[in-house]
């Protein structure tokens, strides 16, 4: 008994980073290992299989992968659920708490691409796109616009909607949508943070239109990405 709460004591020790009780600190505990906060990004708009999770994390490997998730679902930032059937497989999503976590990870995001060294054209995921645009889109650009918008970014697929300069973002099949992008979230990322017009995405194969071509033609515009930091 004695030697099996030492090592639970020894545990707990190896798991603390840091002697300090600024939130800072205990952020980094929480989500500061590699792939953690990505994990959080990841399952922002909803639930994701495990395979799913590995899929849209490159280069993460599934023991990595299964240790993060256990050490966040101990900590209470995600859960399992299995779904009913017929689906019938096991999920991981945010809990209410977790969900909180978007404000940070926006900002975040938001100071870090005012680095000289962000590069937009490397390879994202789908949900990074979405919490992306969700972080970048301009008020002033977007004031007045009411939309539905449906994406297709090669396997996922997400409907939004843009309202009063907010941008709300499901995962479904986009319905009744004023315009759909079929794309890859490379190549959206390539128009929006790029600066390539749509002809030439539509030329180039990155992207096809249906629906308002107007809308599509602004939209692309409404997410202007912050400036460098330069030493004054």
């Amino acid at each position: 008994m004695k030697l099996e709460k030492m090592t639970k004591q020894e545990k707990t020790s190896e798991k603390r980073w840091y002697d300090d009780a600024c939130g800072t600190a205990m952020a980094l505990e929480l989500v500061g290992e590699r792939w953690s906060l990505l994990i959080v990004r990841e399952l922002m708009f909803g639930g994701r299989r495990f395979g799913e999770l590995k899929a849209a994390l490159n280069g993460i490997s599934a023991n990595v992968l299964t240790q993060r998730l256990e050490g966040m679902e101990a900590a209470g930032i995600l859960k399992k659920r299995k779904l009913p059937p017929p689906a019938s497989v096991q999920i991981y999503e945010l809990t209410r708490w977790g969900y909180e976590s978007e404000t940070a990870i926006q900002e975040l995001g938001r100071w870090a691409t005012r680095s000289p060294a962000h590069d937009p054209s490397l390879p994202l995921s789908a949900a990074s796109l979405m919490l992306s645009f969700r972080t970048m889109l301009s008020a002033e650009r977007s004031a007045g616009m009411v939309a539905r918008i449906g994406f297709r970014l090669g396997d996922e697929v997400f409907t939004t909607e843009l309202a009063n300069s907010s941008f709300q973002v499901i995962r479904a099949e986009p319905v009744d949508a004023d315009v759909v992008f079929t794309s890859t979230p490379r190549g959206f990322a390539a128009l929006t943070y790029g600066g390539v017009p749509i002809a030439e995405g539509e030329r180039l194969g990155l992207v096809a239109i249906e629906g308002d071509r107007a809308l599509a033609e602004r939209f692309v515009t409404l997410f202007p990405l912050p400036p460098k930091w330069t030493e004054e």
